[in-house]
């Protein structure tokens, strides 16, 4: 028997093409969403931990150059969701790899999301989260980027689409057709904007799940919709920093995170379960960020300490490039000349002082072009790169 405190968000309508495609009831449902005592407790552990890592952020020295690294983990783990194989190391790599020497072509996937995703933070800090601001993201997202279909970059769709299966006939699920595409769409708008009483981050799990659920594009609905989590929290004001980012926890369930969609737009709508294992996200990610900045900072005091023990000009200099490195991790000789106006026997000296003081080691073994690393701050981002790191030790 359906519970009759359950939202429903919407049904199942046959079209006139032989299929039937879910189509919202007005958004949010008529009576609310119901909050469980739960989901309050969870959502009040949340905001703690949001909150405790809101604190630890706003302490970091050289904001800026740590928030680059948080931007191209999400981006990558957001693009593997979608198929995309090109790993964190490649990511972080690209900006200092000729396209010709990459080791995997869809590191373009991740470039364009860590360029949309830049591109929403700064918008947001002087544009409202709106249909028109969803517009541009997906614009900078899949202009020129690569795509199974065509991703009319910045346009909401103007046919049907659907997810798995060939056609939709035979698909897991089809989105609502056109025209009650838009009427979600607006409803939408309006839930973002409206001054209601939802706590702040069951919002966000709403207003993500609502997306996916109107899947207005043709292409690139998982990633923007991920964007739109990081972009309405930064945009409340929880965060100083963008620093909370959900992809990574989306990719580690993926199947689970599949589900619980999928059991959020269903006729016997479960938005409860779908809400506890966004909050239980929020909760994992943001106490994964305070042990990140954690580890940033104490790093960071080893490492500047030892430049104390350099000459004065050299350690000025040498200072600069490793708070540069904060952004940049992975680096060749060029982005010492790049940063300093070197020239390349000079580069070559500071990464020599670099190795010998710790802080920069070779990158694999490259007969030329050799790239190198600050592992010790890299690993901080990358479970696999620690573990594999400790393995060869």
């Amino acid at each position: 028997m359906s519970n009759i405190n359950k939202p429903k968000i919407g049904r199942y309508i046959q079209q006139k093409e032989g299929f039937k495609a879910f189509t919202p009831f007005g958004f949010p449902p008529l009576g609310g969403v119901p909050i469980s005592l739960k989901l309050n407790k969870k959502h009040e552990e949340a905001i703690r931990l949001v909150g405790k890592l809101d604190g630890i952020t706003r302490l970091l020295p050289d904001k800026d150059f740590f928030i680059s690294m948080f931007v191209v983990k999400d981006a990558t783990y957001s693009s593997q969701i979608e198929g995309t194989k090109a790993t964190l190391q490649d990511a972080v790599a690209a900006p200092v790899t000729e396209k010709k020497d990459r080791k995997n072509v869809d590191v373009d996937d991740i470039e364009h999301y860590i360029k949309a995703a830049n591109y929403g933070i700064e918008r947001t800090k002087e544009f409202p989260i709106s249909l028109r601001f969803i517009r541009e993201l997906h614009e900078k997202l899949m202009t020129g980027a690569r795509c199974t279909q065509h991703s009319c970059p910045g346009e909401f769709r103007h046919s049907q689409n659907w997810i798995g299966g060939k056609t939709p006939t035979d698909a897991s699920f089809v989105p609502p057709a056109v025209d009650d595409m838009q009427k979600s769409l607006v409803d939408l708008e309006k839930f973002i904007h409206a001054g209601d009483n939802y706590p702040s981050l069951i919002k966000a799990g709403l207003i993500h799940a609502q997306f996916e659920t109107i899947h207005p594009f043709t292409d690139g609905n998982g990633r923007t919709g991920r964007m739109l989590i990081t972009m309405f929290i930064y945009h409340k004001k929880l965060l100083e920093l963008p620093v909370l980012y959900l992809s990574s926890y989306f990719k580690k369930y993926q199947k689970v995170y599949y589900q619980k969609l999928q059991n959020y737009h269903d006729e016997e709508a479960d938005v409860d379960g779908w809400l506890d294992f966004f909050l239980e996200g929020v909760c994992e990610i943001a106490d994964s960020g305070i042990e990140t900045c954690t580890q940033i900072t104490a790093l960071r005091d080893r490492d500047f300490a030892k430049m104390q023990k350099l000459g004065k000009k050299s350690a000025a200099s040498t200072l600069e490039i490793v708070r540069k490195l904060f952004s940049q991790p992975i680096i060749g000789v060029g982005e010492i000349m790049g940063w300093t106006k070197f020239t390349a026997p000079g580069a070559y000296r500071v990464i020599e002082r670099l190795k010998a003081l710790k802080i920069l080691e070779p990158l694999g073994d490259a007969q030329y072009a050799q790239k190198y690393i600050y592992a010790d701050y890299y690993e901080i981002f990358d479970d696999a790169f620690r573990a594999a790191r400790a393995k060869s030790k």
